[in-house]
């Protein structure tokens, strides 16, 4: 912080903070220790309040690993409230916005334009947009069967010239969606397919995973034969989700046919804890295999270059989440366990269990938060990094964790030569942030481990050394980079 900045300046500069972790953890849905209609206010409050005073800031939180949830809700706000913008305020939120839209998964999109649409948002430019991001797609025939309605909606509130007759693909596609029944075959295969099916069990492999299975049951087809005859056609999930139904029912408990290892590193811990403890063991060798082969993807560059690292990791039972979000807060602390051993000098990573658990592979939401005893431990190794990951409810003794590091901080360690950063995986919607365990630690929202090295950087923007023209410049310059095609502070889209 230099003599220069204002108080207004250390205000802004905390809002802004407080939002991008709001807009990283947050998604509206119930909580561990709230309900779903506390979070859905408190995110209401924060957009609107962040869109009025600091619109600029509002927009460049698009280029940041935001979650989906609130990258569409800041998309609408942009496009709802286009006239309190400039025009150069306009020119750099249209260029966010389709970078945005083009890493967002198709359903939302589609109804996100349904949205526009009811809110009666028709304006130039959102139909500029809208056009845009349709023109890219790169098989309409595909969304017109996967996503009819949708497709529907957006090319009639934009106008989207599909009676072409110089084009057969625009016109069968005009025909599909506005004027079923009238063609009796359609020349683009998957149109066809889909009139097809209404009668033909044949025509039922030919289609999207998702439309086939209703048409499955339609025609009577058995499940089993049904799903063998489709993985060629299902995506990387589809393949999970039918495969952990499929264990239930007794079948193979690994996926054939999914490299466990390309999946994202956080959705692999979510689906590892789907496992029993029995299933675990006898996967073990294939299981830590896979979690440290996508955890040293994730880490890239920043591999065995954080020096000593300690970790504390909350599996308690407030790590179980909640109906919505089962499991989600123990995923990320052991996901962040396998990314933060690549991140560490091999053989210098320490990681601490809450429950005093030994076994990541093994881990369960379970007992008390005792926070401030496992940072005690921690810090005992000296390390150069303490991570910890956890919702913030110390309550083993409640308190003692923002004691120890408040003590450590201003009695054992003035000159910071451990530095010291808490993830939160979880909103508090009551206090409008990420709960914290200390002032003197900087604290961000953390949703998929894959965003950790992302995550700190932007976390010592909360330690009040760096000051607020450092961040304002921080985000400008992921404005840059995202909307000239670098992707996000993380490993670039990814399935969430």
């Amino acid at each position: 912080m230099t003599d220069t900045d204002t108080y207004a300046d250390l205000v802004a500069a905390e809002d802004v903070l407080l939002f991008v972790n709001a807009a990283i953890t947050g998604t509206g849905q119930r909580e561990f220790h709230s309900e779903a209609y506390q979070q859905q206010l408190s995110l209401d409050f924060l957009h609107e309040y962040v869109r009025v005073n600091y619109r600029k800031v509002y927009a460049a939180s698009l280029a940041l690993d935001i979650n989906d949830h609130n990258a569409v809700r800041i998309v609408r706000g942009l496009l709802e409230t286009a006239a309190e913008a400039t025009a150069e305020e306009k020119r750099t939120e249209g260029r966010l916005i389709a970078a945005r839209l083009a890493k967002l998964p198709p359903q939302r999109v589609y109804r996100l334009f349904r949205a526009l649409r009811d809110a009666k948002v028709n304006n130039r430019r959102t139909r500029a947009i809208m056009r845009d991001w349709l023109a890219c797609r790169p098989d309409l025939a595909h969304d017109a069967v996967k996503y009819r309605s949708g497709l529907k909606t957006a090319a009639r509130h934009v106008h989207l010239p599909l009676d072409d007759e110089t084009s057969e693909a625009p016109r069968e596609l005009g025909d599909f969606l506005f004027r079923p029944g009238r063609t009796p075959r359609y020349r683009l295969r998957l149109l066809d397919a889909w009139r097809r099916a209404h009668h033909e069990q044949g025509a039922v492999d030919e289609l999207p995973f998702s439309v086939a299975e209703g048409f499955a049951a339609q025609h009577g087809m058995r499940r089993d034969a049904f799903l063998e005859r489709m993985v060629p056609r299902m995506t990387r999930l589809e393949r999970l989700r039918t495969q952990e139904q499929r264990t239930t029912d007794g079948g193979t408990e690994l996926p054939a046919g999914v490299d466990l290892a390309a999946m994202p590193l956080t959705r692999l811990a979510l689906y590892v804890l789907t496992f029993d403890f029995e299933r675990r063991s006898r996967h073990r060798v294939e299981l830590t295999r896979a979690l440290r082969a996508a955890a040293r993807r994730a880490a890239g560059p920043h591999a065995g270059s954080w020096g000593r690292v300690a970790t504390v990791l909350d599996d308690s039972y407030s790590s179980s989440g909640s109906g919505e979000k089962r499991r989600r807060p123990l995923a990320v602390a052991l996901a962040c366990h396998f990314l933060l051993e690549a991140l560490a000098v091999p053989g210098a990573y320490t990681p601490l269990w809450t429950s005093g658990g030994n076994d990541p592979l093994l881990v369960r939401p379970w007992g008390p938060t005792p926070l401030g005893t496992r940072i005690l431990d921690a810090l005992e190794h000296g390390p150069d990094r303490l991570v910890i990951v956890s919702d913030g409810w110390d309550n083993a003794p409640p308190g003692l964790a923002g004691e120890v590091l408040r003590v450590w901080r201003a009695r054992i360690d003035p000159h910071r030569r451990t530095a010291v950063v808490h993830l939160n995986p979880v909103y508090e919607a009551d206090g409008f942030d990420v709960r914290r365990l200390a002032p003197s630690v900087p604290t961000a929202g953390i949703r998929d481990a894959e965003d950790l090295p992302a995550l700190v950087e932007i976390a010592q923007f909360a330690e009040g050394r760096t000051g607020p023209a450092a961040l304002h410049a921080y985000l400008d310059r992921q404005v840059a980079r995202f909307v000239n095609g670098g992707g996000t502070d993380g490993q670039g889209e990814r399935e969430r």
